[in-house]
């Protein structure tokens, strides 16, 4: 195993020691847990936005602390579920009277954890809400979409949630704002190959030189089929098809596309991923708004990329445009 790094053990202490040195403006370490990033300045009075996962999918989840986004993260160990303490650190530091927002992926621990979290923080008086994403069209079919995993789709609801809370809006406000993105969002990625996870020290799946999987989860989950690689266009029209069919885009249509690498893909081939969806949702007459290119949601080192919709209103338009201060957020 070949990773910049001293001990595997401290390998997300110090990545998250490191952010905060890199970017005192936007992090700061805190909590009994040292497990949660946050924002340096107190929440103003506002609605908080949170949200907390496993990590080694950075800038998800903790990178997206800052201005316009997120107000604090918890953090837990590479692809592993934070405990509910740094959840409840999280809630309570972005807490400023007008209530909290969890932002939460589709995985068992991460539900668990903070569904916990919001009952102690209930009996702090602290009102919550949350928001379970869930995009990802590989992982369950249109009759199971409660079953499907949050993957880079987070990205946007965590754009829109934070934007919303940032203009004043109130937490029922806010959660509809978010839960619009949600439910206008669809994800589906190809994995080339796998990644190391520092502790384990071994790859997590195997996948010969050859073979891409298509509609692989970001912790290295099974996708839908696996056979030989494919050039970039056809590549592009497979995962676009369920996307556009799901979303039920029509001509005149706005979208936003999000062509995110999960680790170790090149920006260049990122860049004609999107070249060929951009050709093809331009033959349909849909018109895409604030394209995003580039690692906004990461597996390690993993090889590959996912392509994410939103279907836009001028609402979730606006939203998605509004400033946000972070060293990750593209825009």
């Amino acid at each position: 195993m070949k990773k910049i790094m001293n001990d595997a053990v401290n390998y997300v202490d110090e990545t998250l020691e490191g952010l905060e040195a890199a970017h005192p403006d936007v992090f700061r370490i805190d909590g009994e847990t040292r497990r949660l990033l946050r924002k340096p300045t107190a929440s103003v009075d506002r609605v908080g936005v949170v949200s907390g996962g496993g990590f080694g999918h950075l800038p998800i989840f903790a990178g997206y602390v800052g201005d316009g986004l997120l107000d604090a993260c918890a953090v837990g160990d590479v692809f592993a579920s934070p405990d509910m303490n740094p959840m409840l650190e999280a809630i309570k530091s972005a807490d400023a009277g007008k209530g909290v927002l969890c932002v939460v992926g589709n995985y068992g621990g991460d539900k668990m954890n903070f569904a916990m979290a919001c009952e102690f923080a209930d009996m702090e008086d602290i009102t919550t809400q949350q928001i379970i994403v869930n995009d990802d069209v590989a992982s369950a079919g249109v009759d199971e979409i409660e079953k499907r995993r949050g993957v880079a789709g987070l990205v946007y609801v965590v754009k829109v949630a934070g934007a919303a809370a940032q203009a004043g809006k109130s937490l029922d406000e806010v959660y509809a704002c978010a839960d619009r993105a949600r439910q206008n969002t669809r994800t589906m990625g190809v994995a080339l190959g796998s990644c190391i996870v520092p502790q384990a020290g071994k790859v997590t799946f195997e996948i010969a030189d050859d073979e891409i999987e298509i509609g692989m989860g970001i912790h290295g989950e099974p996708g839908v089929w696996r056979g030989k690689n494919k050039p970039a266009d056809e590549l592009a029209a497979e995962l676009l098809h369920k996307l556009t069919d799901e979303l039920d885009l029509l001509k005149g249509d706005r979208v936003s596309v999000l062509v995110n690498g999960l680790g170790a893909t090149p920006a260049e081939e990122l860049y004609i991923l999107f070249r060929a969806v951009n050709r093809i949702l331009s033959d349909k007459g849909i018109e895409i708004v604030q394209p995003l290119v580039g690692n906004y949601a990461t597996s390690m080192e993993m090889a590959g990329a996912s392509i994410s919709l939103m279907k836009l209103d001028d609402e979730l338009e606006q939203l998605l445009a509004a400033p946000a201060k972070n060293p990750f957020w593209g825009k």
